[in-house]
């Protein structure tokens, strides 16, 4: 009987170890220079594939133009080498994004406010590759190309509000650093 008590616990320990690393909280690092808290969970559902789920919030300007608002961005990951959340992956992803925008104009001694929302859908195929330093230390390069198409909605001013980077084909390099447990 002790000798069964002790295998069993010795195979739930083990089993308990091997979960320890099936998560990761990580924080992208190429987004905090424009404003932005780009936060991914990243859980392991197979031998060799993860589920991820992206925040982020932002309060940032261009031109004369503020953006804030959030978006978030589900994405699953394949790994064609190492195990899950180790090593080289490709995935999809989708992301909804919601905005709101603000700038100001001066004419001729008056002010004008302009004020949108924005909103856009898109997805396309992340690749990167993770490391696990130390069995806890994640460190995750990647780059995402996807297409997202949205709608602008005036809430006042005048309809000069650009879509630009928001709407049609784009590429987002990334640096992910993170914790697993």
């Amino acid at each position: 009987m002790k000798r069964l008590l002790l295998t069993l616990g010795i195979i739930s320990s083990g089993t308990l170890m091997a979960n320890a690393q099936s998560n990761a909280l990580k924080l992208n690092l190429f987004s905090l220079p424009v404003k932005t808290a780009s936060v991914f969970f990243e859980h392991a559902v197979g031998e060799q594939s993860s589920v991820q789920l992206g925040f982020a919030y932002t309060g940032f300007s261009v031109s004369d133009t503020k953006f804030s608002g959030f978006s978030i961005t589900p994405e699953y990951h394949f790994f064609l080498t190492g195990e899950a959340m180790k090593g080289f992956y490709i995935g999809p992803y989708a992301r909804y994004q919601n905005y709101t925008l603000s700038s100001e104009e001066s004419f001729a001694g008056s002010t004008q406010k302009n004020e949108a929302t924005l909103s856009t859908f898109g997805g396309g195929i992340n690749l990167g590759y993770q490391w696990v330093f130390k069995q806890r230390v994640v460190l995750e390069p990647f780059l995402r190309t996807g297409y997202s198409s949205g709608s602008l909605k005036v809430k006042s001013g005048d309809d000069n509000f650009s879509l630009g980077v928001f709407n049609g084909f784009g590429i987002l390099p990334g640096l992910n650093l993170g914790v697993a447990f």
